[in-house]
């Protein structure tokens, strides 16, 4: 079983997808839009025919899948994210720093990547595409947090 997130998005799938290809080292696998939908499937706004139905990633041995949504479709999508993270966990703290790093570009630090009690290295940040994501540092076994708390 693998269980994926999917993104939703008002317009900006493709450039997210992309940013998020370059960032995470992964390769777009299927991105179909809505102007190439079956009979039936048309969409009236213009600008909408470019948007992506359907838009997957494959990093590593994981996957994201993205869409744009309009408004009428989806309700509360001009609303900011909320009640869930994209996490990427790893147990090497340069490469979670990068990905911090490079996901901020853009956007705000929820919480700074530092040590914290269960990690050598955790950050949290909502992109300039407005997803929020967890980016975790694994901890070797013997690790112990260096501020004792």
């Amino acid at each position: 079983m693998k269980i994926v997130t999917s993104l939703s998005f008002q317009g900006q799938c493709r450039e997210a997808f992309e940013f998020y290809a370059k960032v995470l080292d992964g390769r777009i696998t299927g991105a179909f839009p809505y102007g190439d939908g079956p009979p039936g499937m048309e969409v009236s706004d213009p600008k909408q025919k470019e948007w992506l139905m359907h838009c997957w990633m494959d990093v590593g041995d994981q996957a994201l899948m993205g869409a744009d949504m309009a408004p009428e479709w989806a309700p509360n999508i001009d609303k900011p994210k909320n009640g869930f993270d994209v996490s990427l966990h790893t147990d090497d703290i340069d490469q979670a720093r990068r990905w911090f790093e490079q996901l901020s570009e853009g956007g705000k630090q929820v919480m700074p990547f530092a040590e914290t009690f269960w990690s050598p290295g955790f950050g949290s940040l909502v992109d300039r595409f407005g997803i929020p994501w967890m980016v975790n540092t694994q901890p070797s076994a013997d690790w112990k947090p260096s501020h004792g708390s």
